[in-house]
């Protein structure tokens, strides 16, 4: 049984949430209104996961999971507005800490809305349950590895070259740790990770201020750069597309593909005007099998895929699912993918 903290101002939204969790024998649920009721509660209940929301009275969600941290870290699911505010605070917290996160659910919803939002919750926490200590290990393993050495590759080896990555559960941090020290003398980087509307931009952006490599949104129409990053808009589809030469990003309304709106086997896919030996593909962690066939189809025609390996992914899902398909020319630990790309183009 998984012990679930509920740390949640709005008595309608505790109330919400404790129905979820008590639908199932599978959780056993306590509430606290603010994290000083929360503090209490954490000494006697002892949980396996806390819900936490972000914006409350007397403490924000924030300031509370940066103490918790310091001095009890627990696996933390973020309950978020989607908000440019709530995004921000949200990736903020995932940077502290937090394993996921999900969007509130409307007043209004439907029965079919709040139906599709227990389901996910309810994942988050399992996962959140069962992964805590992968990340804690991966955090532990990017602080002790050794500092890439400054490599130099010439401008030919990386001419009309493109890498993809897609992510999903656990992708947040994952990208950031994996941009990390990443040499800004690298083909152009599109990636699809999976996120909530109004979350692409402040991932993005918080990404560029953290990494070297330049980072941004995907916008309609716009050149891919070598030493550049482009992330995909959360509520459109990242499509590239060959012109005289050159690669563009083309963004896609159309509809969801496996459950998923940017999808990445949408953004593999559209790989294939590009020549497969120009091309490198990356799964990282993720919920379900999104890329997975994509990366098999574009494996199969001669490009170089990368999965991350078992060990250090929240969830083995996407990659787990590509390795089952047979297309995986190198499935590596999360802190040693970087620098196989570095590798791969010298």
């Amino acid at each position: 049984m998984i012990k679930v903290l509920v740390v949640e101002d709005s008595l309608i939204m505790r109330k919400i949430l404790s129905k979820i969790f008590a639908a199932t024998s599978l959780f056993s649920v306590q509430c606290a209104a603010d994290p000083y009721e929360a503090r209490q509660v954490i000494k006697q209940f002892e949980p396996d996961v806390i819900t936490l929301d972000i914006e409350m009275p007397r403490m924000d969600g924030v300031t509370f999971l940066r103490n918790l941290m310091k001095l009890n870290p627990l696996p933390v699911v973020m309950l978020s507005t989607l908000t440019q505010k709530g995004a921000e605070a949200t990736l903020i917290a995932m940077e502290m800490g937090a394993i996921d996160f999900i969007g509130k659910p409307k007043a209004d919803s439907s029965n079919q809305g709040l139906e599709e939002f227990a389901e996910s919750l309810t994942q988050k926490v399992k996962v959140a349950a069962a992964s805590y200590q992968i990340i804690k290990n991966n955090r532990l393993r990017s602080l002790f590895r050794e500092k890439p050495t400054k490599i130099s590759i010439p401008p030919e080896k990386i001419k009309g070259k493109v890498i993809g990555i897609g992510a999903s559960t656990g992708g947040v941090e994952a990208i950031k740790l994996l941009l990390t020290n990443l040499s800004t003398q690298l083909p152009p980087i599109v990636i699809t990770q999976h996120l909530p509307k109004s979350f692409s931009k402040k991932f993005a952006d918080r990404l560029n201020g953290y990494v070297t490599i330049n980072v941004k949104e995907a916008a309609q129409g716009e050149e891919l750069l070598p030493g550049c990053v482009y992330i995909a808009k959360s509520t459109q589809h990242l499509q590239i597309i060959s012109k005289r030469g050159k690669y563009f990003c083309a963004l896609d309304n159309g509809p969801k593909v496996n459950f998923h709106r940017p999808s990445v086997d949408v953004m593999f896919d559209s790989l294939s005007s590009i020549a497969p030996e120009n091309l490198l593909l990356v799964l990282l962690t993720g919920m379900g099998k999104d890329g997975a066939v994509a990366m098999r189809n574009q494996a199969d025609k001669g490009a170089f895929c990368i999965i991350q390996d078992q060990q250090t992914s929240v969830v083995w899902g996407m990659p787990g699912s590509a390795y089952a398909l047979g297309c995986a020319d190198k499935v590596l630990p999360l802190t040693d993918i970087g620098k196989h790309i570095e590798n791969h183009y010298r």
